[in-house]
């Protein structure tokens, strides 16, 4: 259930409350004349069960109280109450699975921003990972893949895609291309500053490796888990069940083959450096098409639902023998 804390014009407040009490899966409707102050208008409260939140939302933009109030949305992660109950039976579908796309929108457009943050972690997994593929620790490939935060921008990408969000594809595009060159860029210098001091060395690399080099290998598996992930990753986004997006992280081969292109083409194993890129591709390319097939099926899923639920139930007297 989310909570929704409204900001309307007077004019509009009417309108407002006649639409969230008319709408099943809201409930709590409470009206403070008055109450705003920036912007000026009157503060209405409710709850509403995910089910509705989403056409509620689009029901109040189309209000225009996004432009002239304002629309804050909370999780309730706790309600006590037989009204909200009624109104969680009332609403069509179920609360695990529905989405609301103005939260998904929000949470996945934050993970466009190309900040030290995400740069330095991004460089600090492919440089871990670069360590596994040299001592072929399968241990340390996994952690780097935890470690890297390149799922954010996928996944925003991913919704930007369906919602027709050119700035945000665009955000998207450049933290994952900068991203990754950045973090391969100081993963060549991190591999010739160690073999440098005798840390690592060349023949590491060409080496039988037979726990990592799955990594330079791409073949018609590794797009089958990319499209796997990508599904997984999507479904742990709009459900809310984060714990399997962890299961998501380690099952994709992005950072891992990001780090076995800059450790090659540190030691001018060209070859494997190729392969490895083409992993990269192979795994990118699989995420994104998988995850936007399955917000795809979800909006229509959740279109037709709606569209049933509010045709009107047939009059007994129309009922046939």
């Amino acid at each position: 259930m989310l909570h929704l804390r409204i900001i309307s014009p007077s004019d509009r407040s009417a309108a407002v409350t006649d639409l969230l009490t008319a709408e099943p899966g809201v409930t709590h409707v409470a009206v403070l004349p008055g109450a705003a102050r920036q912007p000026r208008g009157d503060l209405i409260l409710c709850d509403v069960v995910r089910e509705s939140a989403d056409s509620v939302l689009d029901s109040l933009r189309r209000l225009d109280i996004e432009a002239r109030g304002g629309i804050a949305a909370d999780d309730v992660e706790l309600t006590l109450s037989t009204a909200a109950s009624r109104a969680a039976r009332r609403a069509p579908g179920t609360g695990a699975d529905a989405v609301v796309w103005d939260e998904i929108a929000a949470k996945t457009g934050e993970q466009t921003e190309l900040s030290a943050t995400y740069l330095v972690l991004i460089t600090v997994a492919t440089m871990i990972a670069g360590i596994g593929v040299l001592l072929d620790q399968p241990i340390l490939v996994v952690g780097a893949m935890v470690v890297g935060p390149e799922f954010g921008p996928l996944a925003a990408l991913c919704v930007a895609l369906l919602r027709h969000r050119r700035d945000v594809i665009g955000r998207s595009v450049v933290a994952l291309v900068v991203g990754f060159l950045v973090a391969m860029v100081v993963t060549v210098a991190s591999t010739w500053a160690l073999t440098l001091t005798g840390l690592v060395s060349r023949e590491m690399l060409l080496a039988e490796r037979p726990l990592t080099d799955f990594i330079w290998r791409p073949d018609a598996l590794s797009w089958v888990v990319g499209l796997l992930a990508g599904v997984a990753g999507m479904l742990s986004l709009t459900s809310k069940k984060s714990g399997s997006l962890v299961g998501v992280l380690i099952s994709v081969t992005t950072v891992p083959a990001a780090a076995n292109v800059a450790v090659a083409a540190a030691y001018g194993v060209w070859h494997e450096a190729a392969g490895s890129a083409l992993q990269l591709l192979v795994n990118l390319c699989a995420i994104v098409l998988a995850g936007l097939a399955t917000l795809a099926v979800q909006q229509l899923w959740w279109w037709n639902l709606a569209r049933r639920s509010a045709r009107p139930a047939p009059v007994l007297g129309d009922v046939g023998p």
